[in-house]
């Protein structure tokens, strides 16, 4: 690359915000040029985060702010809903190529985002339906050769990124029966965002576990959508999100009856051979000893290969870092497909253990 990419994020300050810039600081062909957030405008990106003092001392600005109007080759949406759809088509008039972490661009049918927004409450009205389309699902594995060609690419939800890439191979091979799968998904604290939260209060969260939005969570259409995609067929799943007193990292365990008969060394192989060429997802037999630990502050996905005989039921554990593989080391993976680097660039480092 003859020059390096100008990057400019927006939601800044949040913790997906903070963690595209801790990995743009460490990437050989992209410089950070434009930091945007709301409520520490003028305060430098240091000053909110003292670890990045002499790494990167950038101000924070405005969205507003002229310097915020430069064209720039890659623009972050770290935002919450509504934001992107406001500001994308902006940005890529300007000739930028867009990653939105939201809701906003997951979905590439006004149908598919009205089901979305209408199950958590909020607006079903697009602000850009005409850019569902144009849009892609950002997840390389699945969607490497759409997301290379893209302008826009819709960052996959944390809970939806290990449910998907756990299942995948399984409903591509007709292994499990649709209708059976289940979902049981943990998280740490971090996945709620930066905001304070009663109930993310230290005295609640610790020693604490809980399920929360039994009624619908947001990233069931994501999964049930991509299922579907892999199986050829409609693909109904039983989802339970639950929060940890941990900080990051996220832990699904994942169910299905078996269509056939099928030994931990049939699906071993048919994972394998499935992410033969996806260097962020490892497969692993069953006796393997992993957890959270083993993928924190990476971008991979340990996916976890186990049958059990005695009841004819797939069980895969497929464990992230949601802050990583599940938000902004996705996001930087994306960027690097988007613009034809080494799908590994400033990504392939083994984390921090324990």
């Amino acid at each position: 690359m003859e020059r390096k990419l100008k990057v400019k994020v927006v939601g800044a300050t949040g913790y997906g915000g903070l963690g595209i810039i801790d990995l743009l600081l460490g990437h050989p062909y992209a410089e950070i040029s434009c930091l945007v957030a709301r409520e520490e405008a003028g305060k430098t990106i240091s000053a909110v985060y003292p670890h990045l003092a002499g790494f990167c001392d950038l101000p924070i600005v405005a969205a507003d702010d002229p310097a915020a109007q430069q064209p720039f080759d890659v623009v972050f949406f770290s935002t919450p809903d509504r934001v992107g759809m406001a500001d994308a088509r902006r940005e890529l008039e300007r000739g930028a190529k867009v990653i939105d972490y939201s809701g906003d661009f997951r979905f590439t049918t006004l149908a598919a985002y009205e089901d979305y927004a209408t199950r958590l409450g909020k607006d079903p009205a697009h602000l850009a339906a005409d850019l569902l389309g144009t849009n892609v699902y950002g997840m390389p594995e699945l969607h490497r050769a759409e997301i290379a060609q893209a302008r826009l690419v819709g960052n996959p939800g944390c809970f939806a990124t290990s449910c998907i890439l756990g299942l995948a191979p399984a409903m591509k091979a007709h292994l499990v029966k649709p209708a059976s799968v289940i979902c049981d998904c943990k998280s740490g604290v971090s996945g709620a965002g930066k905001k304070p939260k009663a109930t993310f209060h230290y005295p609640e969260r610790y020693e604490n576990i809980n399920a929360y939005r039994l009624s619908g969570h947001q990233h069931v259409c994501e999964v049930e959508r991509e299922l579907a995609l892999q199986y050829g067929g409609d693909v109904r799943v039983t989802f339970t999100a639950q929060v940890l007193p941990i900080n990051r990292g996220i832990l699904s365990t994942l169910y299905g009856d078996l269509e056939k008969d099928a030994t931990e060394e049939d699906v071993l192989a048919i994972y394998r051979d499935f992410y033969k060429d996806s260097r962020f997802v490892r497969v692993l037999p069953s006796t393997a000893a992993v957890g959270t630990a083993s993928v924190r502050c990476t971008n991979y996905c340990d996916i976890v290969v186990s049958v059990d005989a005695r009841t004819r039921r797939l069980r895969i554990v497929s464990i992230i870092d949601n802050l990583m593989k599940g938000q902004a080391g996705q996001a930087l993976q994306n960027m690097n497909v988007m613009f034809g680097l080494p799908e590994t660039t400033g990504l392939d480092r083994p984390g921090m253990y324990p």
